[in-house]
């Protein structure tokens, strides 16, 4: 990259970003088409927008609905409604909030967890399978880029931040 005035790119980096946002977009609607080829339940009856509730409560830990809302960037009520499904499934559980009595928290059960690994198990065949014909190095470097990728636009832009990278660099 050609050093520039900050905010100010060169027309190569611009055309190399607009190549870049392509295929970022093509990348999220086959995932997106992946997902819903799966359906919109998974096999043990859950919405699978769901499970970026469960993903956030494992990976971060107990919280209010409030905040799940922030983390997830989401409404209240899409929040409380899909966290109620998780409760109704014993994937997620309801928790006095030591801090404030009237309030509670939400944190996954042992079942929810048991689910969660099986979900990521499936996931990880596929992107296995998606990759085998790759070399180590290459998926290697995949990794490697996709991690500063996401490092670099939660440092851009911290308003998209995940809750769980967060989590992992306070030693969470």
């Amino acid at each position: 990259m050609t050093p520039t005035t900050p905010g100010t790119r060169s027309k190569a980096d611009l055309d190399l970003a607009d190549t870049l946002g392509h295929e970022l977009v093509r990348l999220v609607r086959l995932v997106n088409r992946a997902k819903s080829q799966v359906s919109k339940q998974g096999p043990d009856g859950i919405e699978r927008a769901a499970y970026a509730i469960l993903f956030c409560l494992i990976h971060v830990g107990p919280q209010r609905t409030s905040k799940l809302a922030e983390f997830l960037h989401s409404e209240i009520s899409t929040i409380s409604r899909q966290s109620s499904s998780l409760v109704q499934h014993g994937l997620v559980e309801r928790l006095a909030d030591p801090e404030d009595g009237r309030a509670c928290l939400l944190a996954p059960t042992a079942e929810g967890l048991r689910v969660f690994e099986e979900n990521r198990k499936q996931r990880n065949q596929w992107l296995a399978e998606v990759l085998g014909e790759w070399s180590d190095s290459d998926r290697e470097t995949l990794n490697s880029l996709f991690r500063r990728l996401n490092n670099d636009i939660e440092k851009t832009s911290p308003q998209f931040a995940d809750p769980a990278s967060a989590s992992k660099a306070k030693g969470a």
